[in-house]
């Protein structure tokens, strides 16, 4: 059983916005004793190679290995989401012993459902973007199957986000980034 967190960071943006970049920066800023950096996908992706015969490594980088595999992805995991909507919820937060949990990759309204009914007012939504010059320079590909699915336009509406970090200037993401981690710092010592 995973020990109560005194924060909870929840992640959403579109491909290559930088989400990762940026929870990487947190946990860098903050202390990997302070913050764990929680991936929805990890246990998805797991299951997803053992089922099918795949590379789990190559699956959790930014590979083409992984973009040849993300829609089938999307689909199995819509279906396991359907049967249970906190499945993956459940398997990331078990055993995490630090007090600030960032969950990178928040995708879908049930996660973001499922984290504020377990974890109330302690939890934060953070949604990520960057224009789409941006993100193509980054490597993303407009792709129909992926980028219209639910894994990737599930939060686009019906949800109020506490912060929006824009991600296309290093100047402006390095202020957001003070304000959020002082924010984080704060919030934690408040509740200690």
């Amino acid at each position: 059983m995973a020990v109560s967190p005194k924060l909870v960071l929840l992640f959403s943006g579109k491909r290559k916005s930088g989400k990762d970049y940026i929870t990487e920066q947190l946990r860098e800023r903050l202390g990997s004793d302070m913050c764990a950096i929680l991936r929805l996908s990890g246990p998805l992706k797991q299951q997803f190679a053992q089922e099918n015969g795949l590379d789990f490594q190559r699956l959790m980088d930014a590979s083409e290995y992984k973009e040849t595999y993300r829609a089938a992805m999307i689909h199995w995991g819509e279906e396991k989401r359907n049967a249970d909507p906190g499945f993956f919820c459940r398997l990331i937060v078990d055993g995490v012993t630090q007090p600030v949990w960032v969950i990178s990759d928040t995708r879908r309204k049930s996660d973001v459902d499922w984290f504020k009914a377990s974890y109330g007012a302690l939890t934060q939504t953070v949604r990520v973007v960057a224009s789409e010059e941006t993100r193509r320079s980054r490597g993303w590909v407009y792709t129909s199957e992926v980028d219209e699915a639910e894994s990737e336009c599930g939060l686009d509406t019906g949800v109020m986000f506490d912060w929006i970090i824009n991600n296309d200037d290093k100047r402006s993401l390095e202020d957001q980034l003070q304000k959020l981690v002082a924010f984080i710092q704060s919030r934690v010592s408040s509740l200690a």
